[in-house]
């Protein structure tokens, strides 16, 4: 099997470990294969791939998209380290506002994924950053929406010692309480 899927606390979510074949010309390794994922409960059909990168101290997020499409995602970190948090707002999941972080990078080249209603960022730890992500919904600026990264209610801890350097949209993203429910899965 050319990957481990390793199921966390938070329903849903699961880091995936893939097999890496390295030798003195570099590496080889699948980032996603069909039937593996399906398989071990990833059953999305993923229809829109992103790439973003990012400089060092820089925190993205928490961003997801509301009803009536959200979006699951399958993230990766191609270069540099990021620390990746997500933030579950399933209005009647058992977790609803915990969050789960996961050291994304280009050494563990670990995945994580995120069933659709979850709120997602991360905060760049290396120089710069590469992430790359598939989703099973596309864009929708609709149904864009975010939660403000350091809700006291939430408590996330995003694992740096430093003032992030944050978009003017995140800066004033509403808080857990202020979401409106109707919009969420």
């Amino acid at each position: 099997m050319p990957f481990e899927f390793e199921k966390q606390e938070i329903e849903g979510v699961i880091l995936v470990k893939p097999k890496v074949f390295g030798d003195n010309r570099g590496f080889f390794m699948e980032t996603y294969r069909k039937s593996e994922f399906f398989q071990n409960g990833i059953t999305c059909d993923f229809i829109q791939d992103n790439h973003s990168k990012s400089s060092k101290g820089v925190l993205r997020g928490l961003h997801y998209q509301a009803t009536p499409k959200p979006q699951a995602k399958l993230i990766r970190c191609s270069k540099g380290k990021v620390f990746d948090v997500i933030v579950d707002l399933r209005k009647n999941s058992k977790t609803f506002g915990k969050w789960f972080k996961a050291e994304l990078s280009e050494e563990n080249k670990n995945m994580l994924f995120v069933p659709a209603g979850f709120a997602h960022g991360f905060v760049v730890l290396s120089d710069e950053a590469e992430l790359l992500y598939k989703t099973d919904a596309e864009f929708c600026p609709e149904c864009d929406r975010g939660l403000l990264w350091n809700d006291e209610e939430i408590g996330i801890d995003w694992g740096i010692d430093f003032e992030p350097i944050l978009s003017e949209k995140d800066k004033i993203q509403p808080k857990l309480k202020e979401l409106n429910k109707e919009e969420l899965l």
